[in-house]
């Protein structure tokens, strides 16, 4: 069956996202251990992935928890997106680009409260794409299969159709059980080797 679409991740694929250090920077400001902040949070950074909280909700958990007030809450936020949003892989977006209207495209991402709006502003992902697939508004992230079906679904295709990049193995790992061609990102060049060759340019 011939490829008709093809699917990108966003952290780590469109976005270029080095770790920053802002938890360890802040965990030393306010005197905490190591791995502190992910202890008291962890359950506000699934909230908010799964949709299940708003951002006033995540920031009013940060301010309460780590015994900040309102300035060093906006300051932590302001970091915490800094490292979230990266920057362009300007490559990668082009190539996303190009695919179009030979081929369908679209995004799905594990995400977080707030990042549409964000992600938007700086990079315009919706016009890259057909769609995009958020966690945090759907209420489900990879790598449960339900997404990747969802996933299908919203393209009406079947999942040997699709070909789906990310750099998370687990992810590959769970679109190729569900019937989706794979790729797993190393670097530009070979993923774009790659889905060439799937889609046999």
């Amino acid at each position: 069956m011939a490829i008709k679409a093809v699917v990108f991740d966003i952290g780590g694929i469109l976005e270029l996202t080095p770790p920053t250090g802002y938890g360890a920077r802040w965990e030393a400001k306010l005197e905490h251990e190591p791995g502190e902040l992910n202890r008291r949070l962890g359950d506000i950074w699934q909230a908010g992935s799964l949709g299940h909280c708003t951002l006033a909700d995540v920031e009013q958990a940060i301010g309460e928890r780590l015994g900040m007030d309102r300035p060093q809450v906006e300051a932590f936020m302001g970091d915490l997106w800094k490292e979230y949003l990266g920057e362009l892989n300007v490559e990668l977006a082009d190539y996303f680009r190009s695919l179009r209207p030979s081929y369908r495209t679209a995004i799905l991402s594990n995400s977080f409260v707030g990042a549409r709006e964000r992600e938007e502003e700086l990079y315009h992902f919706s016009e890259m794409s057909e769609f995009i697939i958020y966690s945090h508004e759907v209420g489900l992230e990879k790598p449960d299969e339900r997404i990747f079906a969802l996933t299908c679904e919203r393209l009406g295709l079947a999942p040997e159709e699709v070909i789906f990049l990310d750099d998370w193995g687990e992810a590959i790992k769970a679109a190729k059980a569900f019937g989706i061609h794979g790729v797993h990102f190393q670097t530009n060049a070979q993923a774009i080797a790659e889905i060439n060759a799937l889609l046999e340019i």
